[in-house]
């Protein structure tokens, strides 16, 4: 009866979502409507047996739905402020700045997401204001949107890790170790090029300076934020395997109430409520682009695998079967074009997910994980039309497609080393 009911409600909620949606989502909604009704005419199903089926995902949407709560702690203590902190001064040369920058980026965006991007490239384009607007462009662009994706693959609350579990079934905890490993070697070769590319760029000494009593702040904000994000981390690995609940569940049930206990451990609480109010009830009225794709979606994912037409895409990958490697390289190149022609990674993700249980009876199901997050997170810098490129081009005053032309050679390493890890781990 709960499924039925929470089908209904998805029915619902597309309904008035729909024509609030942006146009792209719109578009795509329409598109898995039609192809999965088609489908659903070659399939024995009955539309009683559809309807529960739309609520399929709406794990992924109350997963989307809590987050503001921890995104508020972090405003509410503050934390925010940091990266302006750590990006002011004490630097001796560009190369320094970037490191630092994606550094800083890499740290806030797990729990601040898009919010860090923004504030980066506000103090960035003040700080570098003395310096030539094209290489302060390029390294704003670069460091911003390349330290936003390295914090991706590992978060907790990032909704592409969330759903490559979600299509896998595999376990955060198998999981995490190989994704810390990927955004470290990340981290340490882009860390490399942008100190010794930048390093011949001298930055202004006089441009701000950081007083003692601000360093130790500082430091002790860097400690809190560290001791929150592995307390976080360490509580979805325990919770989840000693109640043996799925991750997205693990993440959803454990947001609120971490959010609240941080906030009063820091003596914020009375800010986190008024922030955390506002913010949740901003987001909830603004999440029409995901119900259309995620609604949607289950239609076109469940009937897909009901119908012989599953069976008709078998034939190119039972072609391909015997050599993995070419099958991990398509599905990169897949989240490559469709992000030139802004579809979100998530739609990519859920494209793929109509034929998951036939790739992992090619690749296992962790190689299929890592190809499938690393697919998606290795295009957000270059996604013409993303949300934090559109943000970066915005900022910048510049075109998008010039964003995505200087971050290009970054996005293949970050595939190509998703790909070798993922056929390792066949």
């Amino acid at each position: 009866y709960l499924s039925y009911v929470l089908g209904v409600l998805s029915i619902a909620m597309l309904a008035i979502s729909y024509g609030r949606a942006s146009r792209l989502f719109q578009i795509l909604g329409l598109g898995f409507s039609i192809v999965g009704i088609l489908l659903f005419f070659s399939t024995n199903l009955t539309v009683w047996e559809v309807v529960p089926m739309l609520a399929g995902n709406l794990s992924l949407l109350t997963l989307l739905a809590v987050l503001p709560w921890m995104n508020s702690a972090v405003a509410a203590g503050r934390f925010d402020k940091l990266m302006q902190h750590l990006l002011r001064g004490n630097v001796r040369d560009l190369g320094q700045l970037y490191q630092r920058s994606t550094t800083a980026m890499m740290s806030l965006t797990a729990f601040l997401n898009v919010s860090s991007a923004t504030i980066a490239q506000d103090v960035l384009v003040d700080n570098l204001k003395p310096i030539q607007k094209k290489i302060a462009n390029k390294i704003i662009m670069m460091a911003t949107l390349r330290g936003y994706s390295l914090a991706l693959p590992w978060s907790p609350l990032e909704v592409l890790l969330a759903m490559g579990i979600f299509i896998t079934g595999v376990n955060y905890a198998t999981l995490l170790p190989w994704m810390i490993l990927i955004t470290v070697l990340m981290y340490g070769l882009d860390s490399l090029w942008g100190r010794l590319y930048f390093k011949q760029y001298p930055y202004p000494e006089d441009n701000h300076t950081v007083s003692h009593q601000q360093n130790n702040q500082n430091r002790s904000k860097i400690i809190q934020l560290v001791i929150a994000l592995c307390s976080f981390l360490l509580l979805v690995i325990m919770i989840g395997n000693v109640f043996d609940l799925e991750f997205i569940l693990t993440v959803t049930l454990l947001v609120f109430p971490f959010a609240c206990l941080w906030a009063l451990a820091i003596g914020r609480w009375k800010s986190f409520w008024t922030i955390g109010w506002n913010c949740w009830k901003n987001s909830m009225n603004n999440m029409d682009n995901f119900i259309v794709l995620f609604v949607t979606l289950a239609l076109f994912t469940n009937t897909l695998n009901e119908s012989p037409a599953l069976l008709m895409l078998q034939d190119p990958i039972l072609l391909v079967a015997d050599y993995p490697i070419l099958i991990l390289i398509m599905i990169q190149f897949l989240f490559v074009v469709l992000s030139m022609f802004g579809v979100h990674p998530v739609a990519t993700m859920g494209i793929l997910s109509g034929i998951s249980p036939m790739l992992m009876e090619i690749l296992s199901p962790l190689s299929l994980a890592v190809s499938l997050i690393i697919g998606g997170v290795s295009t957000v810098p270059i996604g013409t039309y993303g949300l934090v490129v559109t943000i970066t081009s915005m900022s910048l005053k510049q075109s998008p497609y010039y964003i995505t032309y200087y971050n290009l050679s970054y996005s293949f390493v970050f595939g190509a080393i998703g790909i070798v890890l993922s056929y390792l781990l066949i």
